[in-house]
């Protein structure tokens, strides 16, 4: 399994995890599906959703990417709309499985990432 070093490993001072510490050997990858995002979502849900999308965005951009160490769940959120597969075909269950950002739906869904004039997401934890 990948480590993508230099990625953030959750949203800073939340428990929102991004990354995995380790590869499940016994079972294997845990299936990446599609999730619904409802509009009644809480806060703090839209904003781990926005945090992790920032990370892709500012750690791969437009290129495609291994899933690696890449939390399952938090990816979940995303696949299917901006974070899609990359090949053909796709294996759900695979660490090695290559994926993209849909610029487009990215933008739709997230324009505060992609807007110019937007700063940068703040990865500080103010906790330290």
């Amino acid at each position: 399994m990948l480590k993508h070093r230099g990625f953030p490993g959750r949203l800073p001072s939340t428990d929102f995890q991004f990354t995995i510490r380790r590869a499940n050997v016994k079972e294997g990858a845990s299936p990446l599906i599609e999730r619904k995002r409802f509009k009644d979502r809480r806060p703090a849900d839209r904003r781990a959703d926005t945090g992790f999308m920032a990370a892709l965005w500012e750690h791969f951009g437009e290129e495609p990417f291994e899933r690696g160490n890449l939390d399952a769940g938090r990816l979940s959120w995303l696949f299917g709309r901006e974070v899609v597969p990359a090949e053909d075909p796709f294996d759900p269950k695979s660490y090695e499985a290559l994926l993209r950002i849909n610029v487009e739906q990215a933008r739709i869904s997230f324009p505060e990432i992609f807007d110019e004039d937007a700063e940068d997401f703040d990865w500080e934890d103010d906790d330290e």
